[in-house]
This record gives structure tokens, sequence and C-alpha cells, in this order.
């Protein structure tokens, strides 16, 4: 049987959601599943080596996108 996955409600801001947006189509994947691939590889790169991607995650990244 196949594994049901979890409906998780999400908000972004409007520029958070378009960068998403446009980086999905370039890889051809929906919102959805570009959304899911970038915290499946987050996920994978924490039991790589035991850390979260950023060194410090109380300090935010100097993105424009909120």
């Amino acid at each position: 049987m196949a594994e049901q996955k979890k409906q998780v409600p999400l908000r972004l801001s409007a520029k958070l959601y378009a960068e998403i947006a446009a980086w999905a189509e370039d890889d051809f994947r929906s919102v959805n599943g570009q959304i899911e691939y970038l915290l499946t590889e987050c996920v994978r790169q924490r039991k790589k080596n035991g850390k979260y991607v950023p060194e410090k995650l109380d300090e935010p990244p100097d993105l424009d996108i909120s």
C-alpha cells in the first residue's frame, strides 16, 4: 500500500512563492513538488552530516524574499 502524504498548511510571502514557482518551473516540478523536494534535500543533508544546511539556524540568511 502506498504511503499517504500529510497535508500541511503553509503560508509564504508572495515574493517567496514567486521565487519557488519560477524554480519549480525550471526543474519541471509543481510548486508543491518543489517544496517537498527542497525539504527532502534538507533532511538528507542533516542526516548526512548531522547539521542543517545553515550553520546558524537563529540567523536568517540575507535573502530578499520576505
